[in-house]
């Protein structure tokens, strides 16, 4: 693969994170709707969630995407991909909300509180699910608002791009390959999954978003399609990289760092990196992904603000 790029002079990537997530969360405040657009109680449900804290790794690996590819241009970068890392946002924390009922994982708590429908009911947080899952798709119509057919072209791209990530071919069908697997499908049996089938599962359910995250702040900024491709391949690694240190830290965190229960994956049989390979085996293999991901840039020249998430990715604690 032949591509180039320039490494930007940047502040700390801490510092990067930092602004970046505080520009998404004002960002998202304006864009989720508020009462009386609609039922205060949906409302209410919506931003319960959304605004519950966590990394915002997804929206931020957009806009980092942009950054790394168009350092110089940060601006007009933001202005193209922020409505696209918020809808992706919007989409992460509608499997969150749908993956912790307890006709899914049946968990109680997230991001360091009760869970969505420990608050407001199983029929409220699906439909909490429901609302921020639709209102990812209008923002992604919508914003940037502009009459550049260019722009809008890649606005179409990233919808397809971005419903094939959160759909049957993504997030839908790794959640259903998960429920097969640990035996939560009535009249089948648990299918146990190999090496094989517990990554293509991961690569559903995990890192199709995480691709999809990074592969639109390339695309609406208008990167070339070399560029868009090696995104695509970086964007893989860190999502198994990020799938192998989170099934680690489930068996190795605690509930305070997390925000959430630990140890649920081991005792319910989910298939994971560590029932697999055990958590030597499994370190190697996260480092062995994030080293993929960052070989990958390095050979295109488009390191940048991706690199330092990457190797904060294998570091996370939470």
């Amino acid at each position: 693969m032949s591509c180039s790029g320039a490494r930007p002079n940047k502040p700390e990537v801490h510092d990067y994170i930092k602004a970046r997530r505080a520009d998404i969360d004002a960002a998202l405040q304006h864009l989720i709707p508020t009462s009386p657009e609609c039922p205060s109680l949906i409302v209410e449900a919506m931003r319960y969630s959304l605004f519950a804290g966590g990394k915002r790794l997804r929206p931020i690996i957009t806009l980092a995407t942009a950054d790394t590819v168009e350092p110089a241009d940060t601006a007009n970068n933001t202005k193209l991909a922020r409505p696209a890392a918020c809808a992706v946002e919007m989409i992460h924390t509608y499997s969150l909300i749908h993956d912790d009922l307890p006709a899914m994982d049946n968990d109680l708590l997230r991001r360091g509180r009760p869970t969505a429908h420990v608050v407001f009911g199983d029929g409220v947080a699906i439909l909490a699910g429901d609302g921020l899952l639709t209102e990812a798709f209008r923002v992604l119509g919508r914003w940037p608002d502009t009459r550049d057919p260019a722009v809008t072209a890649r606005k179409l791209r990233t919808i397809e791009l971005v419903a094939d990530a959160a759909g049957s071919k993504g997030m839908v069908g790794g959640q259903t390959i998960d429920l097969q697997a640990a035996g939560q499908v009535p009249d089948q049996k648990s299918a146990a999954l190999d090496e094989n089938g517990l990554r293509a599962m991961h690569e559903l359910k995990t890192g199709a978003l995480i691709r999809a995250s990074a592969v639109a702040g390339a695309i609406m900024i208008g990167a070339s399609d070399d560029k868009i491709d090696a995104i695509d391949i970086y964007a893989t690694h860190l999502g198994l990289g990020f799938q192998i240190v989170d099934d680690i830290l489930d068996v190795e965190g605690t509930t305070d760092i997390l925000g959430k229960t630990v140890g649920k994956d081991a005792a319910t049989g989910k298939p994971t990196y560590p029932a697999v390979y055990g958590l030597e085996k499994s370190r190697s293999l996260a480092a062995r992904a994030i080293a993929n991901a960052k070989d990958v840039l390095h050979g295109c020249g488009l390191s940048g603000r991706l690199d330092e998430i990457a190797d904060l990715v294998l570091a996370r604690k939470y």
